[in-house]
C-alpha cells in the first residue's frame, strides 16, 4: 500500500492553446488590477516571490498543479496582462523565455526612460546579477532558460527557471525587499522536485571561501593556471581558459566577491576552480548543500510532491477567490476559475 504524500507526475508536452492563453491574460489582468488597487503594486511582487502563491496563480489561470509550462506560461500571461496597465498601476514586466530573456536589460531601459523611473540602472543590475548567481554561483546542474523581472518604481521581483539534462526543472524566486546581499543567501525561495549535492557559493558557510576566491582573483593569471595544474584534476577546467578569465579579474581588480562575479567572462568553471583552490590553499570550507527550500513538482516536471502548508495554501486560495469574484470577466469564466480551487 502506498503511503500518502507521494505522487507520480507526468511530463506534459505541447503548449497552451491560443484560446486558453487569451483567457489567462484577461483573468490575470483583473487579478493584477485588484491586488494592486487593494494592496499596492509592491504587494503583487511579494506574492509573486512566494512559490506557493505563484503556483496557485498558475492553477487558477487554467493549469493543473503539475501542468507542463506553468512557470513560463504564467509569466507570459502576466507580462501581456500588465502591458496596458503600466501607466495606471505603475507595475512593469520584462523578460521571458530563451532569446527574449537576453533582451531584458534593453527592455528595462526603454521602460524606465518612458516612465521616468530613476532606478533603471539598479533594476538592470538586479536582472543581470540574479541570472549570474543562479548560473555561476549556485552550481546545481540546471541551465537557465527563462528569466522574468517584475518591478515598480523602486522594488523588483525576479522569477527564473532552469532545466537539467534529465528534463527536471528548478525555479528561483528573488525579492528586493528581502535581499540583504546578492552573494550571501540571496533567494526568497528555490523550488525543485530534486535535491542534490551542489557547489553553493552564496551560502553563509561559503563566506570565507568568497573572501579567498577574491584574493586568488588578484593573483597573476599564470600563477593561477600553474596552481590549477598542480592541485585540480577536473579536466573540464582548462588552465588556459582559466588564465584568460582570471586575467579579466586581475585587470579589473574587484574590491568584493560581488564585483568579481559581475565581470563578464567570470563564469561557473572559473569560480569552481578558484573555489577548489581556496579550499586547498587556505582551508576555506565550501558549502555543498542544495539551497532548495521548497521541494515540489512544478512546471509539469516529474518528481515528488511538496509538503503542503494548508494554512498558506488556503490563504492563497481565498486571496484568488476574492480577486476572481471581483474580476471584470464573464460569469462562466468566473465559475470555472473558482471551481478549479474548491477544496
Amino acid at each position: 500500500m502506498r503511503r500518502t504524500g507521494e505522487a507520480i507526475l507526468p511530463l506534459h508536452t505541447g503548449r497552451a492553446p491560443a484560446w486558453l492563453m487569451e483567457k489567462m491574460i484577461l483573468l490575470s489582468r483583473e487579478i493584477v488590477r485588484i491586488i494592486t488597487e487593494e494592496y499596492g503594486p509592491e504587494e503583487l511582487l511579494v506574492r509573486l516571490s512566494d512559490p506557493f502563491w505563484f503556483q496557485s496563480l498558475g492553477c487558477v489561470l487554467g493549469f493543473d498543479w503539475h501542468s507542463s509550462g506553468l512557470t513560463t506560461t504564467t509569466c507570459a500571461a502576466l507580462r501581456e496582462a500588465i502591458k496596458p496597465l503600466k501607466k495606471e498601476l505603475n507595475i512593469f514586466a520584462c523578460g521571458g523565455k530563451g532569446r527574449v530573456a537576453l533582451e531584458t536589460p534593453q527592455e528595462i531601459e526603454r521602460i524606465c526612460d518612458t516612465f521616468s523611473i530613476s532606478e533603471g540602472e539598479s533594476f538592470i543590475y538586479a536582472s543581470r546579477m540574479s541570472a549570474k548567481v543562479d548560473s555561476a554561483c549556485v552550481q546545481d546542474g540546471f541551465s537557465l532558460y527563462h528569466h522574468m523581472i517584475f518591478f515598480t518604481q523602486n522594488q523588483w521581483c525576479v522569477i527564473q527557471q532552469g532545466l537539467d539534462g534529465e528534463r527536471w526543472a528548478r525555479r528561483y524566486h528573488w525579492l528586493s525587499s528581502d535581499l540583504k546581499s546578492f552573494v550571501c543567501e540571496p533567494h526568497k525561495a528555490i523550488c525543485s522536485p530534486v535535491k542534490r549535492r551542489i557547489l553553493n557559493l552564496v551560502a553563509e558557510k561559503s563566506s570565507f571561501a568568497r573572501e579567498c576566491i577574491l584574493k586568488l582573483s588578484k593573483h597573476k593569471p599564470e600563477e593561477i593556471s600553474t596552481m590549477k595544474r598542480k592541485f585540480i584534476e577536473d579536466e573540464s577546467i582548462s588552465p588556459e581558459r582559466l588564465g584568460k578569465a582570471v586575467a579579466l579579474s586581475y585587470d579589473c581588480c574587484p574590491e568584493s566577491f560581488e564585483q568579481l562575479i559581475s565581470i563578464r567572462g567570470i563564469g561557473a568553471r572559473t569560480l569552481r576552480a578558484l573555489a577548489l583552490l581556496s579550499e586547498i590553499i587556505f582551508g576555506a570550507p565550501l558549502s555543498f548543500k542544495d539551497p532548495v527550500r521548497y521541494t515540489f513538482a512544478h512546471g509539469g516536471k516529474d518528481g515528488v510532491p511538496y509538503p503542503v502548508d494548508l494554512k498558506t495554501y488556503r490563504n492563497s486560495i481565498e486571496i484568488l477567490k476574492k480577486a476572481v469574484e471581483k474580476a471584470k470577466i464573464g460569469h462562466y469564466e468566473k465559475i470555472r476559475a473558482l471551481r478549479r480551487f474548491s477544496i
